[in-house]
C-alpha cells in the first residue's frame, strides 16, 4: 500500500528528496572546489585577491549556485521529514530542525563572500583603506567564511546522526545507508571540532570526508532510483 501525504505519494516525495539531494551535492561540489578552492592561495592574500578579480564572475557563480543548494536544503529537509516521520516524529523533527539551522549557518556565512567581492570593487568609500590591508581583509573574510562553513556543518552532522538512528530503524530503507550516515555525522562532527580547537590540522582530517561524500551520494541515489515501497506501518505490522 502506498502512502499519500495531500496529493503526493511517498514513492514521488522520494523521487523528489533524490533528485534534489544530488542537485545538492553536485552544486556544493563546484562551488567550493571548482571555484573557490581554485582561487584562494592559503596564507597569500594578493595572489588570492588577484584571482578572485581576474575571475569575479567565476566567482559569483559559485555564490550563486550556494544559494540554490540552500534552497534545495529545505525541500531535502522537507522531504525527507515526510519520509520517516512514522518512524519517530519527534525525531523526524529534530533531524529537519538540525539541517535547517545548517542552512541558515551557511546562508549568513554566504555574506562574506559578498564582503570579499565589496572589498576588490573599487568603489571610493574604500580609499581609505590601503591596498594591502584590503587583501588581508579580504582573506580573513575567506577564513572567516571557512569557519562558518564547519560550524554549520556540526549541526549537519547532528542532522546525519538523527537521520542515520532513524533509517536504521525504519525497516523499509537498507540499514546500511543508516550506518552510513551515523559514519558521516562522525566525520563532519571531527571535522568542525578540529577547525575550533585545532586548526592547524585540519587539513590532515580533510581527506576523511570521502565517507560523507559516500553515505550522502548512496542515500540520494537509492531514493532517486529505487525509491521505496512505502507501507504505514500498521500495513506492515499485518
Amino acid at each position: 500500500m502506498t502512502m499519500y501525504i495531500g496529493d503526493l505519494s511517498q514513492r514521488k516525495v522520494a523521487a523528489v528528496a533524490g533528485f534534489v539531494y544530488l542537485a545538492i551535492i553536485i552544486l556544493g561540489i563546484f562551488a567550493e572546489f571548482f571555484v573557490r578552492s581554485r582561487m584562494i592561495v592559503p596564507g597569500d592574500a594578493l595572489t588570492t585577491a588577484n584571482n578572485i578579480l581576474a575571475s569575479e564572475w567565476l566567482f559569483r557563480i559559485g555564490i550563486a549556485s550556494d544559494l540554490i543548494m540552500l534552497s534545495f536544503d529545505v525541500l531535502v529537509a522537507w522531504a525527507l521529514y515526510v519520509l520517516l516521520k512514522q518512524v519517530n516524529q519527534s525525531l523526524a523533527m529534530l533531524a529537519l530542525l538540525f539541517r535547517l539551522m545548517h542552512a541558515a549557518i551557511y546562508a549568513a556565512t554566504l555574506l562574506l563572500l559578498f564582503f570579499v567581492l565589496l572589498m576588490l570593487s573599487g568603489a571610493n568609500y574604500l580609499a581609505a583603506i590601503e591596498t594591502d590591508q584590503m587583501h588581508a581583509l579580504v582573506l580573513l573574510f575567506l577564513h572567516g567564511h571557512s569557519y562558518g562553513y564547519d560550524l554549520g556543518l556540526l549541526f549537519f552532522g547532528l542532522h546525519c546522526f538523527v537521520l542515520g538512528y532513524l533509517i536504521f530503524n525504519s525497516g523499509y530503507i537498507p540499514k546500511i545507508l543508516g550506518v552510513l550516515l551515523i559514519s558521516a555525522s562522525l566525520v563532519y562532527l571531527a571535522g568542525s571540532f578540529t577547525r575550533f580547537l585545532f586548526p592547524d590540522y585540519i587539513e590532515i582530517i580533510s581527506p576523511i570526508y570521502v565517507v560523507s561524500l559516500i553515505a550522502e551520494l548512496s542515500l540520494c541515489l537509492w531514493l532517486l532510483f529505487k525509491a521505496i515501497k512505502f507501507e504505514s506501518l500498521d500495513d506492515a505490522a499485518h
